[in-house]
């Protein structure tokens, strides 16, 4: 597993060993089955919230662009972890990743991450914008102001998830293999550092916290105004509305920062026994996000009917003619 240079002091890694989680244990086929299970509902539920967002002409709306990248996002997101963890569970060899191939899994997935952060920011701003000042919603967040805020988003996420896998292999691998962990994280990569990481946690916790507090920060906010806003209303129709679309919104945030916090917060505490909470927003949140928003939004699952019931009219019932 290790690769000797001509410096004593700069023997390196080559591979590491992911020991996964610890509760699939004794049931992998089970286990399996149920990752593939989770995986292809992600899949298929984000692909069909990207579909209907893109075909229909009715969600064409801010809302709906953000909530395509979203969707994209996700099924990004458990793409990096999940087949790696069902590979872990067939054989041994399928737990073995490189050290090119953890830097590139520990990148993408901070890069996906960070960018589902700031979207969120960007969606509570939306909503803002939308409940608070509907007169100027169409001129403030137009189509450029959109696909700036999502180019904003995705570049942001690649260079804080830049800084964070620089400064995390800039360090020695020279011993231990074994990640105590279901995938390449940054808590449970540095324990395997032949060097001190003191000031690599604090620039994690710092750059992490002040990220995920400040991006918080103006969600929260922007939904103070929301919820005045929606005081304000004079319609229960109109109030309800309002309601439902941010009553989607805010669950996600919450399903999304609470885990974090758990690993973050305490690097020290990183290991297999604390994949649960991680398992949770990798894997878990991604599948529920689409359900979420259908179930709560009436014209999605109006575009998603409509979209349906074309597929079903445009598909024949018989051959093609002779």
């Amino acid at each position: 597993m290790e690769v000797k240079t001509e410096y004593p002091n700069q023997t390196v890694v080559s591979h590491f060993f992911l020991e996964g989680l610890r509760f699939t244990a004794e049931h992998p086929s089970l286990f399996f089955l149920l990752f593939l299970l989770i995986y292809s509902i992600t899949m298929m539920g984000n692909l069909l919230i990207l579909i209907t967002v893109g075909c229909d002409p009715q969600l064409r709306s801010p809302m709906y662009h953000f909530l395509g990248h979203l969707s994209f996002l996700d099924a990004c997101l458990s793409t990096v972890t999940v087949p790696k963890v069902m590979a872990g569970l067939l054989t041994l060899d399928g737990k073995l990743i490189s050290f090119e191939g953890c830097t590139i899994q520990l990148y993408c997935f901070h890069f996906l991450a960070s960018s589902e952060c700031f979207l969120y920011t960007v969606m509570a701003y939306d909503r803002y914008l939308a409940i608070c000042q509907p007169l100027h919603y169409p001129e403030a967040m137009n189509r450029r102001m959109c696909a700036g805020l999502a180019g904003i988003t995705w570049a942001t996420g690649a260079v804080h998830s830049a800084v964070h896998t620089s400064l995390t292999f800039h360090l020695p691998y020279c011993g231990p293999h074994h990640i105590a962990y279901f995938f390449c994280d940054i808590p449970p990569v540095l324990k395997l550092a032949c060097a001190d990481t003191t000031t690599n946690e604090l620039v994690m916790l710092a750059n992490i916290g002040i990220v995920a507090a400040g991006c918080l920060i103006l969600i929260v906010i922007s939904y103070v105004f929301i919820a005045a806003a929606v005081l304000r209303m004079r319609t229960a129709e109109g109030r309800q509305r309002a309601c439902s679309t941010c009553t989607a919104h805010l669950t996600v945030v919450l399903l999304y920062y609470m885990p974090p916090v758990c690993i973050y917060l305490q690097p020290s505490s990183s290991g297999i026994g604390a994949g649960a909470p991680a398992v949770f927003y990798t894997i878990v949140t991604p599948m529920l996000n689409p359900f979420i928003y259908t179930l709560r939004n009436k014209e999605v699952k109006r575009a998603l009917r409509r979209l349906l019931w074309r597929g079903s009219l445009e598909s024949p019932a018989r051959g093609p003619p002779q």
